[in-house]
């Protein structure tokens, strides 16, 4: 485990805020160990605290404890990916619809010019970029839409799908394709048009599922 970790906090809430992190930014991959020692060293934290906030990973699908050999990062299989893009194309139509009716003119400006700073990415051939800004241009619009359970829900349901997600990011044509969908998505809340952007939202969700559907050699698959 290297690098440094945003640590927010102090105490199990900090430790806790700092590992969700970890796994959100790829800095803990899939099967990556927890080992409580290196942990409360590099966050200055107790072990106790270390311990409660493995917990409360745990609880929610992030870590997986193995008897007699310490706990780590969940390996999330393929069918179960498509299983939790499922519930969340759920929950983002209710936002894309929130976000429709809500956005203001301010926040209009600067979906838009998200979208702009996605597509140059794009055009620059940086990936790893292209896969960040959609994370945020998803916040963004969780933001604009101004629903705190569905967002908090779909928050939990991401942390679970870093590593497919930005694999998908990786592959030939797909963020082309992400792109074109993501503008839909932009223009109908900008537009203020609740129905289109709740169908631009499943579309582009459907579309995710299929791409992580798809045979691929990579061992694992930003939507």
């Amino acid at each position: 485990m290297e690098g440094e970790w945003r640590v927010v906090g102090s105490g199990r809430l900090g430790a806790e805020r700092a590992l969700r992190a970890a796994i959100a930014d790829g800095d803990l991959l899939p099967g990556a160990r927890l080992v409580e020692a290196d942990l409360v060293a590099m966050l200055g934290v107790s072990r106790g605290n270390i311990r409660l906030a493995i917990d409360a990973l745990a609880a929610d699908g992030l870590v997986e404890r193995i008897p007699n050999r310490g706990a780590r990062i969940r390996v999330i299989s393929t069918d179960e990916a498509v299983a939790i893009t499922e519930a969340r194309m759920a929950l983002e139509a209710l936002i894309a619809r929130k976000a429709a009716q809500r956005v203001t003119a301010a926040q209009a400006d600067r979906l838009r010019s998200h979208l702009a700073t996605l597509r140059g990415a794009l055009e620059a051939g940086d990936l790893l970029k292209y896969s960040t800004l959609i994370q945020r241009l998803h916040e963004l619009v969780r933001d604009v839409a101004a629903q705190p359970v569905a967002a908090g829900l779909v928050d939990r349901l991401q942390a679970q799908l870093v590593r497919h997600q930005f694999q998908l990011s990786l592959r030939p044509g797909r963020p082309q394709v992400s792109l074109r969908e993501l503008t839909v998505l932009v223009d109908a809340i900008t537009a203020r048009d609740p129905d289109r952007a709740e169908a631009a939202a499943v579309s582009h969700f459907r579309s995710v599922i299929t791409a992580l559907s798809e045979p691929t050699h990579e061992p694992g698959g930003h939507a």
